[in-house]
């Protein structure tokens, strides 16, 4: 049995063969087994359950992107005004019931009746939602200055935990289950949508389809609440922003089709296209490691259909897996182009997807630095920063996405 295609087929995740390799490492330790081939052979449903615990990703905390609660809970309100009696949620994937449980919150402190709303939970991970049930959260799951909130609905238990209200619990119905299988409701059952920093794990056949479940499900006059690299893939998929700031809500564009994505870069979704007239902003404070002291001047025009060409089949080889290959066609076409941001960001990603991070971080700090707007080299960027650790730097580059990708939007 080949683990990674395996996992890839269970999780719909497109997950790096380092990922794997590590969690096939981690259970091999506890197995006590030392043939990766007899591992393999021996792989039951009982172990790849523990192997999807140790790939998936599981880690967030309460009110994380605040603005999104804000812009979900005033829709509610409005919808409610309107006659609704009854606000249909849905959370996927919910991780270990922060965000649930975090929505429940911002519609108690908006007014809103625990009768009047409905929240449904989903996860891949049974460890998440074991732990989502029994609603208890250590310190970690608190962030951000202001936390009246757990003074509000939390009762302290054992040395570090805190018990969510049981009437806010009895509010959510959680249970184990995947965006691509499975039912995850009746056709346009649920008023809003939670769908954030899932798609940016999938491939681009598998985000289409993800997309298009989630469509269905939703209300057309719904709203749909994606992680801020994720919005493009939904714009290319009949959605269209809503304007809420940071708050990276998106409603059905039922008048504009589909339309098929341009890149399926691994982790990538295709960039957004630039406003027009839009030109790159100075960079502030010193430029990155490596950089030339000046930043090279393009050629008046296009370029020259032979570098098109050659950027155009490094995207290709990385679509095909061939990373070395993509690698090299990027590193030729810099010599001809050396201005260019966009090879810069696709040299990232190829790092991204190698488990590369700190070579990643350093190809998209040389692509902002080329262009400080590219919307999509921000998202990556942030989320690295985040994976490290950095949340502050995150938070800032989460912000400087959210104002690029307002800018590029047509008035």
């Amino acid at each position: 049995m080949k683990v990674l295609s395996t996992l890839r087929k269970l999780t719909g995740l497109n997950l790096a063969p380092a990922t794997v390799e590590q969690a096939v490492r981690r259970r091999m330790a506890a197995t006590g087994q030392t043939e990766h081939k007899a591992y393999a052979a021996q792989l039951d449903q009982a172990e790849l359950r523990e192997l999807v615990e140790l790939v998936v990703v599981p880690e967030s905390w309460l009110f994380r992107d605040p603005q999104a609660f804000a812009a979900a809970a005033e829709f509610i309100r409005r919808r409610l005004a309107e006659g609704v009696r009854i606000v249909r949620i849905l959370s996927i994937p919910c991780a270990g019931g922060e965000e649930p449980y975090s929505m429940a919150m911002a519609l108690c402190d908006a007014g809103v009746p625990l009768q009047s709303f409905m929240i449904d939970a989903l996860d891949i991970s049974a460890a998440c939602i074991a732990r989502a049930e029994a609603g208890v959260f250590g310190r970690n799951a608190f962030r951000g200055q202001d936390l009246s909130f757990r003074e509000r609905y939390f009762t302290a238990v054992g040395g570090d935990g805190f018990l969510i209200d049981e009437a806010l619990r009895a509010r959510i119905r959680f249970s184990q289950g995947s965006i691509l299988e499975g039912a995850l409701g009746s056709a346009r059952q649920y008023d809003v949508i939670f769908c954030r920093n899932l798609l940016i794990y999938f491939d681009d056949p598998t985000t289409a389809a993800a997309i298009g479940r989630l469509s269905a499900h939703l209300a057309d006059d719904g709203m749909l609440l994606a992680g801020y690299a994720e919005v493009p893939s939904f714009v290319r998929h009949g959605f269209a922003p809503l304007p809420h700031r940071q708050a990276f809500a998106l409603r059905k564009d039922i008048k504009l089709p589909a339309v098929p994505a341009r890149s399926a870069l691994p982790r990538h979704t295709a960039a957004v296209r630039k406003a027009p007239g839009a030109a790159p902003r100075a960079a502030p404070g010193a430029r990155p490691a490596g950089e030339p002291a000046a930043r090279p001047q393009a050629a008046p025009g296009l370029a020259a259909a032979g570098d098109d060409t050659l950027l155009a089949h490094a995207r290709k080889l990385a679509d095909a897996g061939k990373i070395l290959e993509a690698e090299s066609a990027c590193r030729e076409f810099l010599a001809q182009r050396p201005e260019s941001a966009e090879a810069y960001f696709i040299l990232g990603l190829l790092a991204e997807t190698a488990g590369k991070g700190a070579e990643a971080e350093a190809q998209l700090k040389r692509c902002l630095y080329l262009q400080p707007d590219h919307y999509q080299a921000l998202c990556h960027l942030a989320l690295l920063q985040e994976q490290g650790g950095n949340s502050s730097a995150a938070a800032t580059l989460k912000a400087r996405a959210a104002r690029a990708f307002q800018r590029q939007q047509p008035q």
